[in-house]
């Protein structure tokens, strides 16, 4: 490890990475869970035909996946990505499809923590003060739940019908509680079988955790005759007992889940006429569509957009019902305050029952009277953070607080009060580090492919309406397991991991970028091989949504270790590169070649260092072509210098370059031509009074040599043509290469990373002498990309790098100058060692000076 510290400027670029990096932003799925469940993960899992480990993997956070399966209102969904497209993931019934068919509850964990020798009193079974007795007990706890219902769930048994939610899965998951020794004390109900205050006296904390058992009734004309019913009372004695007294013709008031779920119980209780009337229009319906479409499916009869105004009576008992349109629900303020038509009224004679399902209260009789701090219907107030009361060994969730309204919003309220008390119990903190529990927004940023197909949202098989009225046998058949598998396959896996998944390098050191850099900035360290292990390719860049340029961090870090060990690089394998660059600015490797005829040297060519080190007789071919279309071209062969900037040895690269640009002002030249790409970006920007041109910009203005064009239409094999990496954004070299090719006439293909989104060759960064390994992974995935056995670069690095990834490769220019390359052709290969690189580079130093 190296230690560094870097400039203010540079801690501030590393934070922002640190800070903003997406890689370990949640799915909008999981964080649109309030129980934070790895949505992607199961769904993957179902998707790879491994429904037991994604089971296994829901269990994690959930106890009672068969029934949230069923029942949950799933805010996944609403933020699922694909919902962009209409068709948003089926999670919901994924869940139940593992859990229906793979819970197993042998394999269930029923691992406790030592005993706390704490006790912990919770009022309410539901789903709320369930969970909070199971995180409770694994945590060592001594639990006892409290209810005065005879049955465990609470409103999902005696508030959820039995077609929706059987209770045999009610009771296998709840099990589990029992299993772990939780305690269950049903059909006790506190303030009238044991005090309040006894649970005080006999427990370290209490939790009161009791649902909206108590149904609103509006009080119109006639809301207190027999006959009229509330929700509540309704749906629990129908749960408890399957049936209820009732007549055939019903109104039911309201538009939400809960009278959906009274006017579809009606039909399977006698009602033979069953109308629903509610404030809302069709679209606004708070209910869910699918309920809606099922209630109508089983002949309910929907009344959108009317009030009620009175219930008519004959001998004391509801036979009628009158209702008003409403015009609008909420006033300009938003408030609830519906207006109404007088004008336009519904009438509903021979009525036997009107049941009002009009939202739900709590009842808090047990509690005291002042003990705790209530608000506006009775609900208890609590420290939003903590849920804790005014009085603190006293905790509340779920209804009894206002702060939920669907079953997995209770049970991440029960989650929430469980932290509290076992931190409060062990004298922790109980508000650090709670800013993510419940539901939140990610700050996950992702788009969907425009080539993404918009797959359908499959359905699951329900029984049909005529048969299913007749009894409360579950609707819902769930998904068969291939249909499962093709749902959980449309999951888009949206996640911000791109940089990794491109990069090998980022794949080798790192989970992501925000994780790497936060460790760098906590320990003012870092392994030297991570930043001189990046190919300063930009392709992170290209595909992360925040646009970070870790090319230019990595440098950073390469600046401030070169510049603490004395100007040179940390790494062992870069000797090479110093040996390289001596030799490259040796007056024996080195030349400068004027205008022969005495006129002005007006543009000059600079081959690079790869291109002479692959093929002098390819240097000396196309100076001659220059020279010969484009009279006054001289020649300059020297390094430019990259690899010493790249290695972030600055100050040598400034002197280095000076002595290139001293030749290329002797010269007098305007114009400069190269034919490497790391000297097209190099000398264009360190060369700002010259015109700096790449040399396949060149060709197709000048033509191709004689007797080259069309030398490739014989040919039997197929080039793939890779672009370099420097050069990404100059389209102009892409159409140039491209156009070479055409002329040629030779057959390309195109990778599936090509031109502005190529990938790096595993040459850049001066990777390959610092990390061989990886160096080499990264050609062998370029050249794996490639369905032909032949490729054609325009960098000699770049064609070294295809033949060691496993490619025939040839230069560009060795298609321009050769006769046709065939199947049958000899293809070069690459030097047994550097010594042969430095022959060539010898011999094109004097092709250079014998050019006329």
């Amino acid at each position: 490890m190296t230690e560094f510290i870097c400039p203010p400027q540079v801690i501030d670029k590393f934070n922002e990475i640190a800070c903003d990096c997406m890689g370990d932003a949640a799915p909008y799925c999981e964080a649109a869970c309030p129980m934070h469940t790895d949505v992607q993960g199961y769904v993957d899992l179902i998707a790879e035909k491994k429904p037991a480990e994604a089971l296994a993997l829901i269990r994690e956070k959930l106890f009672l996946p068969a029934t949230l399966g069923r029942i949950c209102a799933h805010p996944c969904e609403d933020k699922c990505k694909r919902g962009e497209m209409k068709h948003p993931l089926s999670v919901a019934a994924l869940k139940r499809f593992a859990a229906d068919n793979y819970d197993n509850e042998e394999k269930w964990d029923l691992a406790i923590a030592q005993d706390t020798g704490k006790r912990i009193a919770i009022i309410g079974a539901g789903p709320a003060g369930a969970q909070a007795a199971l995180d409770l007990r694994k945590k060592g706890h001594e639990v006892t739940i409290y209810d005065r219902l005879p049955v465990v769930g609470g409103m999902l048994r005696v508030g959820i019908p039995e077609y929706r939610l059987p209770r045999d899965i009610i009771d296998f998951e709840y099990s589990l509680l029992d299993k772990i020794g939780v305690k269950l004390n049903l059909g006790v109900e506190i303030g009238n079988d044991i005090p309040f205050e006894q649970l005080q006296q006999d427990y370290d904390a209490v939790l009161i955790a009791a649902g909206a058992h108590k149904s609103i009734v509006i009080p119109v004309e006639g809301h207190d005759l027999e006959g009229v019913i509330n929700a509540v009372d309704f749906l629990r004695e129908v749960s408890l007992t399957g049936k209820y007294d009732m007549g055939n013709k019903i109104v039911v008031i309201g538009g939400g889940n809960v009278a959906i779920d009274v006017a579809r119980s009606a039909r399977r209780t006698g009602a033979s006429e069953v109308h629903l009337v509610c404030l809302e229009s069709p679209e606004e319906m708070p209910a869910h569509s699918w309920e809606i479409e099922e209630a109508l499916e089983e002949g309910v009869n929907i009344h959108a957009g009317f009030g009620p105004e009175s219930i008519m009576a004959m001998g004391g008992k509801a036979t009628g019902f009158k209702a008003k349109k409403c015009t609008s629900v909420f006033d300009e303020s938003g408030n609830f305050n519906p207006a109404y038509d007088e004008n336009e009224k519904l009438l509903f004679e021979d009525v036997d029952n009107v049941i009002f399902a009009v939202g739900q209260s709590v009842e808090t009789p047990f509690i005291p009277e002042g003990m705790l701090a209530t608000a506006r219907g009775g609900r208890l107030v609590v420290d939003p953070a903590t849920l804790q009361t005014n009085i603190q060994t006293i905790f509340a969730a779920g209804d009894i607080t206002g702060g939920s309204v669907i079953a997995i919003e209770a049970m991440a309220e029960g989650r929430k009060a469980a932290e509290s008390i076992d931190r409060f119990l062990t004298g922790r903190d109980l508000y650090e580090n709670r800013e993510h529990e419940g539901s939140y927004d990610t700050i996950l940023e992702t788009t969907i492919d425009p080539d993404e197909p918009n797959i359908a949202r499959l359905e699951t098989t329900k029984i049909p309406a005529d048969k299913r009225v007749t009894s409360f046998t579950e609707v819902d058949r769930g998904f068969s397991e291939e249909q499962a598998v093709k749902e959980a396959s449309r999951c888009l896996k949206c996640e911000c991991k791109l940089c990794v998944k491109e990069c090998e390098m980022l794949e080798q050191y790192t989970e992501y970028p925000g994780q790497l850099f936060k460790d760098i900035i906590r320990s003012d360290k870092v392994d030297p091989m991570i930043p001189f292990s990046c190919n300063m390719c930009l392709q992170c860049t290209l595909v992360c949504p925040k646009e970070f340029r870790l090319m230019d961090r990595f440098m950073d870090m390469r600046l401030q270790m070169v510049a603490k060990n004395n100007g040179k690089s940390p790494i062992k394998g870069h000797g090479a590169i110093d040996i390289h660059q001596k030799l490259g600015f040796s007056r024996f490797f080195n030349t400068t070649r004027s205008v022969n005829s005495g006129q002005p040297t007006k543009r000059v060519f600079i081959p690079g260092c790869s291109l002479p080190s692959y093929n002098p007789q390819l240097v000396e071919q196309i100076l001659h072509h220059l020279q010969d279309k484009l009279p006054g071209t001289g020649a300059i062969l020297k390094c430019c210098g990259k690899p010493t900037k790249a290695l972030g040895q600055k100050e040598q690269f400034i002197q280095r370059y000076s002595e290139l640009q001293a030749e290329i002002d002797r010269l007098g030249a305007e114009e400069i031509i190269v034919a490497c790409q790391s000297c097209y970006l190099t000398i264009k920007e360190y060369s700002p009074n010259q015109k700096v041109r790449s040399l396949w910009e060149v060709l197709p203005e000048i033509g191709l040599p004689d007797g080259a064009a069309g030398i490739g239409k014989g040919s039997d094999i197929t080039i793939a043509v890779h672009d370099s990496c420097p050069t990404r954004d100059v389209p102009e070299i892409h159409d140039g290469i491209r156009w070479v090719m055409n002329e040629l006439g030779y057959t390309a293909e195109e990778p599936p990373h090509t031109k502005e989104h190529t990938r790096c060759c595993g040459f850049g960064g001066m990777v390959v002498p610092a990390n061989p390994q990886l160096a080499l992974k990264v050609m062998k995935r370029r050249t794996g990309e490639v369905d032909s056995d032949y490729m054609v670069t325009y960098c000699a690095a770049c064609r070294e790098s295809m033949v060691r990834g496993g490619k025939k490769a040839v230069h560009i220019l060795d298609l321009i100058f050769s006769p046709v390359w065939t199947s049958k052709s000899e293809f070069p290969g690459i030097p047994a060692n550097p010594l042969k690189s430095w022959i060539n580079r010898y011999r094109s130093k004097k092709k250079i000076i014998q050019a006329g």
